[in-house]
């Protein structure tokens, strides 16, 4: 068993060949970036098949999440709920930033307001798919987020919003968003994968609501499988994003606490430099 370069936990990657014996060689050791290359906080490239760092930037200190949350919110929903589940929307749900169309009194499929939850990052919908939990949904989160051994990872909203101009909805550490980033793909690649789509559309009652996708920036990036968008005063503009470097070699670039546009080159210099170290 190989485990990633700086443990793992109960979710810890295993890199085996198809004989089922550990693999002994990698694709890439390492990935050689100055840290003044990259405009956020901090980073991480991730092997998602060896559970190895490849390139890290204070990588383990805990910063604010904000959408990123989302990926975690959608993990826990999805652990207990079909994505065929009728949600009723409540006022309560549209009470965070943002208008994605929904009104209350309206029954969603649960699976559609989690592909406006990560498409297009709509708080209304991430509300409504977490309220579908019941009471306690957030320290489901949190339970969720220990057993997969996320150590600097916490949540107190399901949506990643500022709670006020100092406090953050959710916290964590840019090697616990590509770990948690690796098991959601790994559980649910169906709905990471729409995340690649330009716009995310749903028909309520023959009428379509539609909105753009918040990744089309890094759709001109070959190999790119799927990412979260993520961005609030707090915790500035923040990114967790999939690419196939090669076959049977998976990567996943997060950074944290770039700027708005600044978190897109970012994770693009990420992909170069480890395609470069190919």
């Amino acid at each position: 068993m190989t485990l990633g370069a700086f443990g793992a936990g109960a979710y810890g990657a295993v890199a085996l060949n198809q004989s089922g014996q550990a693999a002994a060689e990698f694709k890439i050791t390492s990935v050689a970036l100055a840290d003044s290359a990259l405009i956020a906080k901090s980073a991480i490239l991730y092997d998602t098949g060896t559970g190895r760092v490849l390139y890290q930037k204070n990588a383990y200190e805990q910063v604010p999440l904000a959408s990123l949350t989302k990926l975690m919110a959608v993990q826990t929903v999805l652990s207990v709920k079909s994505p065929d589940t009728p949600v009723q929307i409540t006022r309560s749900d549209l009470n965070p930033s943002g208008d994605s169309g929904l009104k209350v009194g309206q029954t969603i499929r649960l699976g559609d307001l989690i592909k406006f939850a990560l498409v297009a990052s709509s708080n209304d919908a991430m509300e409504a798919a977490a309220a579908s939990l019941g009471d306690g949904s957030i320290n489901k989160m949190n339970a969720a987020a220990a057993a997969m051994g996320l150590t600097k990872t916490h949540f107190f909203n399901a949506t990643g919003l500022d709670i006020s101009t100092t406090a953050s909805g959710a916290y964590g550490s840019a090697y616990d968003v590509a770990r948690l980033a690796a098991i959601f793909y790994k559980d649910h690649p169906d709905f990471f994968e729409l995340t690649t789509r330009p716009e995310v559309s749903i028909n309520q009652n023959g009428k379509e609501l539609k909105a753009g996708a918040t990744a089309t920036p890094l759709q001109g990036i070959p190999g790119f499988v799927a990412a979260k968008t993520g961005y609030t005063d707090l915790a500035g503009g923040n990114l967790v994003a999939v690419f196939d470097l090669e076959p049977g070699l998976t990567v996943i670039a997060a950074v944290l606490g770039s700027t708005h546009e600044g978190r897109f080159s970012d994770v693009a210099t990420l992909i170069t430099a480890a395609r470069q170290s190919l």
